[in-house]
């Protein structure tokens, strides 16, 4: 949502003469009309405000609040109706009332209405107009009558002051709202990779290491039995299931290392990417040049984003050889993986480009892909820098 400050020139109302035209008699009937609205913006916000302010020791007074907040919403944006319909200034709404979290019920909606940023800004609006609606409709009338020569020079001034209070008061605040809409989608990115992430896990778990440790069960329970009828069939089989611990270990390793690999927390970004890189199937170049290490958080991301840009690498690619470079520039973590290969990856091109964009997105990040037909194909991440508190109680905590 933006703000315009001043109007587009193709919007500009014609310079005042003294002639009538269409602007001035548009003007006019704006100036005339503000009384009537300003006395209802007026009666409903103090009504509002008293009953509101007088009930809120009841159970009913701060609900009441803030459906009368949600109220004012309607009358500024009848409001906003009137001044582009009648003076030409296009004013963008605002963002909608936040909700609230579902989960957290009814406390969560009252909270989330009380503190609704535009729904008290058109209540100020409205109280701070009965005075002017009244100075402007006298003014207006008796210029009709006895100063109707410069009255549209008079209306001019005075809707221009309309126009200065209708910006102010009923648009948008740019970067608060920018903000809140941000931070609204990136809440949902953030709840919906952790359920997806629980998934995952869950998944792996029943079709893996689950399924394969209920076999192993199985067959030692079927060893227990041939035990003393037959020890060499029953040895087999202990000997099976020897081997089936080792692959169920090994996927259980995997599956940790998908969480959050050991080697991450215990020796940094430069040992963990390393690991990975060492499994990617083209040679892979790695480079990191910290200066400390940043929050486990954003140390995480790093790491997963690597990690599978670098399986895009080894599954889509084509690739010969592939980089990845990190370093520090400012309060900025700075991610680069280049690869020779044949180009033409797209962020709606099905390889997990774009959720890789929605989680950096989602913490403040960048993700800039560049990857024309024909390769080579460079992928730039940049990450917010957040220094560790304790490092050195983070390294022993995960030496531990």
């Amino acid at each position: 949502m933006t703000m315009s400050p001043s109007l587009p020139d193709n919007d500009r109302p014609p310079p005042a003469r003294f002639a009538y035209d269409r602007w001035t008699w548009k003007e006019i009937a704006h100036l005339l009309a503000n009384l009537p609205m300003a006395i209802a913006g007026f009666v409903y916000t103090v009504l509002l405000i008293g009953v509101g302010a007088g009930l809120s020791v009841t159970v009913i007074g701060l609900p009441l609040l803030v459906l009368g907040l949600q109220g004012a919403r309607g009358l500024g944006r009848a409001e906003r109706a009137r001044v582009r319909g009648m003076l030409g200034v296009r004013i963008d709404e605002p963002s909608p009332p936040a909700r609230g979290r579902r989960e957290q019920g009814f406390f969560s909606w009252l909270w989330a209405g009380l503190k609704d940023p535009v729904g008290w800004r058109t209540l100020l609006y409205s109280f701070m107009r009965l005075p002017w609606g009244v100075a402007t409709f006298v003014v207006t009338l008796v210029g009709l009558f006895v100063l109707w020569p410069v009255l549209p020079f008079i209306a001019r001034g005075l809707t221009n002051a309309d126009r200065a209070m209708a910006r102010a008061l009923l648009s948008p605040s740019d970067e608060l709202e920018r903000r809140i809409a941000e931070l609204e989608s990136d809440r949902g990115v953030v709840v919906d990779t952790a359920a997806a992430d629980l998934r995952r896990i869950e998944r792996d778990l029943h079709d893996g290491a689950q399924a394969r440790l209920v076999a192993l069960a199985m067959g030692l329970g079927l060893a227990k039995e041939k035990l003393t009828d037959d020890p060499e069939a029953a040895a087999r089989m202990v000997d099976e299931a020897h081997g089936e611990v080792k692959v169920a270990l090994q996927e259980l390793r995997d599956l940790a290392r998908g969480i959050h690999p050991a080697v991450l927390t215990d020796r940094g970004l430069d040992a963990a990417l390393s690991a990975i890189a060492s499994r990617c199937t083209v040679p892979v170049t790695v480079s990191v040049d910290l200066p400390g290490r940043p929050v486990q958080a954003i140390e995480g991301i790093a790491y997963f984003t690597v990690s599978e840009l670098l399986q895009n690498v080894s599954k889509h690619a084509r690739a010969t050889r592939a980089s990845v470079d990190v370093w520090r520039s400012g309060d900025r973590l700075m991610l680069q993986v280049r690869d020779d290969g044949r180009g033409g990856a797209r962020l709606d091109g099905g390889t997990g480009m774009s959720g890789l964009a929605e989680r950096l997105g989602a913490v403040d990040g960048l993700f800039v892909l560049d990857s024309p037909e024909g390769g080579p194909t460079a992928v730039t991440a940049e990450l917010p820098w957040r220094d560790r508190a304790d490092t050195g109680a983070v390294r022993q905590d995960g030496a531990t």
